[in-house]
C-alpha cells in the first residue's frame, strides 16, 4: 500500500514539473552589485560633463551613427549618453513560442533602448538562418562545433563614441550564437562598459556573461539579466517592470 502511494505521489510530482516547464516564468530583476552601478554612473557622468559644443556635434552626427541592413533599426536620440543596444535575435519558428514575427531578444532589446534612450543595432548575418526550428538548430550546432564566425550584414559606424554597450542574444546550444562573437571581433571594446542580457528556455545565462568578460578583457563586463523566451515574447507589464527595475538598479 505504501509503495502504491509513493508511486502516485511521484507521478503527480512529475506531472506538475512538466507543466511548470511549459509555462512562462515570471521575470524578476536581478540584484545589482554596487561596483556595477558605479561603472555605469562613471560613464553617464562622463557624458554629462562633455562640453556643450561637443554634445551639439554629436547630435548632428546621430543620423549617420549606425549603418545597418536595408530594413535596419533607425537610431534613436541617444540624449548624449552614448549608449548602444546591440542584439542578435531570430524570428520565424522558435522553441516554446511557435512561429513569431519578432524574436524574443529583440522585444527586450527594443524596450531597453527606449528606457535608456540608446541607439539600436540588430546583429544579422548575411546568410539568414533557416526559418524551420530544427533546421536552424542543425546550422547553429554545426557553427558552434566549427567555432564559425558568420559574416554580418551591416556595421556600427563610430563605435568609439559609445561608452556603454548593452549586448543581447538568445542561448543556442549552451552558448551565444556565433554571430555575436563575430560582432565582438569587429570592434574595439576597450574601456567600454558592456552589459549583457539574454533570453533562454531554461538554461539561464549559461555562463555567457563570464565568457564575454574573458572574450573582451579590455572592457568592463557587468552581470546581466536573463529572461525566459516565452516570458519575453509575452512581455507583460510585470516583465517590463522587472526590466525597468534592473535598469534603475544600474542607475539609468
Amino acid at each position: 500500500m505504501k509503495h502504491k502511494i509513493a508511486v502516485i505521489v511521484s507521478a503527480l510530482f512529475m506531472a506538475l514539473t512538466m507543466t511548470a516547464c511549459g509555462a512562462s516564468e515570471p521575470a524578476s530583476a536581478p540584484s545589482v552589485a554596487e561596483n556595477d552601478k558605479a561603472a555605469v554612473q562613471e560613464k553617464l557622468n562622463k557624458q554629462d560633463s562633455k562640453p556643450d559644443e561637443t554634445k551639439a556635434g554629436d547630435k548632428q552626427s546621430d543620423e549617420s551613427t549606425v549603418t545597418t541592413q536595408a530594413d535596419a533599426d533607425t537610431p534613436t536620440d541617444s540624449d548624449d549618453k552614448n549608449i548602444l543596444v546591440a542584439y542578435f535575435s531570430r524570428a520565424d519558428e522558435n522553441y516554446n513560442v511557435g512561429t513569431i514575427d519578432k524574436g524574443n531578444t529583440q522585444i527586450v532589446a527594443e524596450f531597453i533602448a527606449d528606457e535608456v534612450c540608446g541607439d539600436s543595432f540588430h546583429i544579422e548575418t548575411v546568410t539568414p538562418y533557416p526559418a524551420d526550428y530544427d533546421d536552424c538548430c542543425d546550422v547553429a550546432k554545426q557553427e558552434l562545433a566549427d567555432k564559425a564566425r558568420p559574416e554580418l550584414n551591416g556595421t556600427v559606424d563610430n563605435m568609439e563614441q559609445y561608452d556603454i554597450v548593452f549586448l543581447g542574444y538568445p542561448i543556442w546550444w549552451g552558448d551565444m550564437p556565433m554571430a555575436v562573437y563575430t560582432f565582438m571581433d569587429s570592434y574595439d571594446f576597450s574601456d567600454k562598459v558592456v552589459i549583457p542580457f539574454n533570453t533562454h528556455e531554461g538554461s539561464g545565462e549559461s555562463g555567457t556573461y563570464s565568457a564575454i568578460g574573458s572574450y573582451l578583457p579590455n572592457a568592463q563586463v557587468l552581470d546581466g539579466m536573463a529572461i525566459q523566451g516565452k516570458t519575453a515574447q509575452e512581455f507583460s507589464s510585470d516583465t517590463q517592470q522587472a526590466v525597468r527595475d534592473w535598469l534603475d538598479g544600474l542607475g539609468f
